[in-house]
């Protein structure tokens, strides 16, 4: 396995991925909230790259024979006056995508992309790392448990 910075020749591929993630979501969303509409494969790869392009991210690609297998994108938070009041961190990275194949998971290319894009984010300054994790998706939450991530604040829902 190779891990490459981003090529505008694999968009197609990160569509691919960020599709299948969604759809893994999707199926796994027990309050039925979420879902796949036909506008989202370019919809939310729009929006990701406008991220990665407004916040100084960085896109890093896990190649395995020819394949792209997986990505990970990471992007430097702006500190809002919220965060200037809150707390000491003067830069936080987050990571927004991080997807492998169905048929790569568990096979540690998501642990390979995700020391890189941390590797990035740690060399542009910041001082920690957030992941948005969709509460029912444990693979995700004991993936970044097994990795030194911790639950420091949850969101909560209701069904009304």
């Amino acid at each position: 396995m190779e891990i490459i910075e981003y090529d505008k020749k694999y968009d197609e591929d990160i569509k691919d991925l960020l599709v299948e993630l969604q759809e893994y979501l999707v199926e796994i969303d027990y309050f039925k909230f979420l879902k796949l509409c036909p506008e989202y494969r370019e919809g939310v790869f729009i929006l990701d790259m406008d991220d990665i392009k407004k916040y100084n991210g960085k896109i890093y690609l896990a190649k395995v024979d020819n394949k792209i297998v997986g990505l990970a994108m990471g992007i430097v938070n702006e500190r809002d006056i919220e965060d200037k009041l809150t707390n000491i961190c003067d830069k936080t990275g987050s990571i927004i995508e991080l997807v492998t194949t169905k048929s790569n998971r568990k096979s540690g290319v998501g642990t390979q992309l995700m020391k890189k894009i941390e590797e990035y984010l740690k060399s542009v300054g910041c001082v920690r790392v957030i992941i948005d994790v969709y509460g029912p998706n444990k693979n995700a939450l004991n993936f970044y448990n097994k990795n030194g991530y911790e639950i420091v604040e949850y969101y909560v829902t209701k069904r009304l």
